[in-house]
């Protein structure tokens, strides 16, 4: 069997990983845009700026290790299509690589802005390795930071920017920070905790423009508002990447590359995971796109087994983490349809989890500093055992009180 694997991420490793594992005796080679092999991304907003790591630390598998797998690396090369009634993918470099199975592990992009300035030099987002190297460079310097965007990876760096002396400024354009993603509650917990570390967050904040000659040096929001920066730091969002497989005429939806519960596309013998995956979760009954290196690792696993043989489906629970000031955030499940938030312990302590009940089971958990709540709502979730507020809140250690639930 010939395989190609395209991408540069989680997904793409776990593919070599996998594929040592099951002793995939076949050719195999893996493309990517980057000139490193596959690395970690997360560490690129926290530990990888703030400089405690360096980018020998990033990769998640050494080259040795792709050739144990009997995987070829072609670094620094772009696809630029994919034919497949011939079933070869065509390279920048000119060659042209055939397949028996593909495997798309593409990711995405940091979405843009579009305002006026947004081309200014002193504008950055964070997607690569390419992106912080060019943003630490400037990162040391600068004095006043502005942060567009109130997701993890803008408040991953506001955290680091504040442990570095500088004077920080957060942008929401909506009414809350995180809040595509956790309840209010949660988004008042990271609100004062930022607030108390020095951070300004201001809401309904819809950037109109960014101001400067050379480069930026002011951020204007809709409402007239204007903040000096020295360096401005972009975090809206991210953008799947879909041309190649859109030009290859497979089922592509603007949310990302629909694929089955075996992780493949409308086309049988191509497949795509991770953050480019469009997808329906049988737990949880929707199709969405999971941004996480856990769904990346796990969808990457099924496509291999699949593509070997074995008759399997994805269906693992999903779960995130973020670090903030030394705290870790972990979070299991999706919140999204929740009716009853439970939280248990006392936020402003900085010791606190967060339950999302809906019609009487759990479905998420946010848990700061909580690994017992944590590992064991995963669980819980699981289960879709019924719980009460008046269990969640019981004062034993959670552990025996899962337990109990669990039977």
């Amino acid at each position: 069997m010939k395989l190609v694997i395209i991408g540069g991420g989680h997904a793409a490793a776990q593919v070599a990983t996998s594929l040592r594992q099951h002793k995939f005796d076949g050719d195999a080679t893996l493309v990517t845009d980057e000139p490193v092999v596959p690395y970690q991304r997360p560490p690129l907003s926290k530990m990888y700026l703030s400089g405690d790591i360096g980018a020998e630390r990033l990769p998640i598998l050494r080259e040795q290790a792709y050739e144990g797998a009997n995987i070829s690396l072609k670094l620094g090369v772009h696809a630029n299509s994919i034919d497949r009634d011939t079933k070869t993918v065509s390279l920048a470099c000119g060659s042209t690589l055939p397949y028996d199975k593909l495997i798309l592990a593409t990711g995405g992009h940091a979405r843009r802005l579009t305002c006026k300035g947004a081309d200014l030099a002193g504008i950055h987002y964070v997607r690569t390795m390419a992106d912080t190297d060019a943003m630490r460079g400037e990162f040391d310097h600068a004095k006043r930071i502005v942060i567009i965007g109130g997701g993890y990876i803008g408040l991953e760096i506001a955290a680091v920017a504040r442990k570095a002396g500088k004077a920080v400024t957060v942008l929401e354009a909506t009414d809350r920070i995180l809040g595509r993603v956790v309840a209010p509650e949660v988004s008042d917990f990271y609100t004062q905790l930022h607030a108390e570390e020095g951070v300004e967050i201001h809401t309904d904040k819809l950037v109109t423009s960014i101001e400067g000659t050379d480069r930026a040096s002011a951020v204007r929001s809709a409402d007239g508002d204007r903040y000096e920066a020295d360096m401005v730091v972009v975090g809206i969002g991210l953008v799947p990447n879909t041309d190649l497989a859109a030009s290859a005429h497979l089922d592509v939806l603007p949310q990302g590359i629909q694929v089955n519960a075996h992780c493949q596309t409308s086309d049988p013998d191509i497949y795509a995971v991770g953050d480019v995956a469009w997808f329906r979760h049988s737990f949880y009954g929707r199709e969405m796109r999971i941004e996480s290196v856990q769904n990346a690792v796990d969808q990457a696993k099924v496509a291999v087994e699949h593509m070997l043989g074995n008759d399997v489906s994805y269906d693992a629970l999903p779960w995130f983490w973020s670090d903030q000031y030394g705290l870790k955030l972990q979070i299991a499940g999706l919140s999204q349809g929740y009716d009853t938030l439970v939280t248990r312990g006392n936020p402003a302590e900085r010791s606190v989890a967060f339950f999302y009940l809906k019609d009487s089971k759990m479905i998420a958990a946010d848990c700061i500093g909580r690994i017992a709540e944590f590992m064991n709502a995963k669980k819980l979730i699981a289960s879709e055992v019924p719980v009460t507020e008046a269990q969640l809140l019981d004062e034993r250690p959670f552990k025996e009180i899962a337990a109990d639930l669990l039977g």
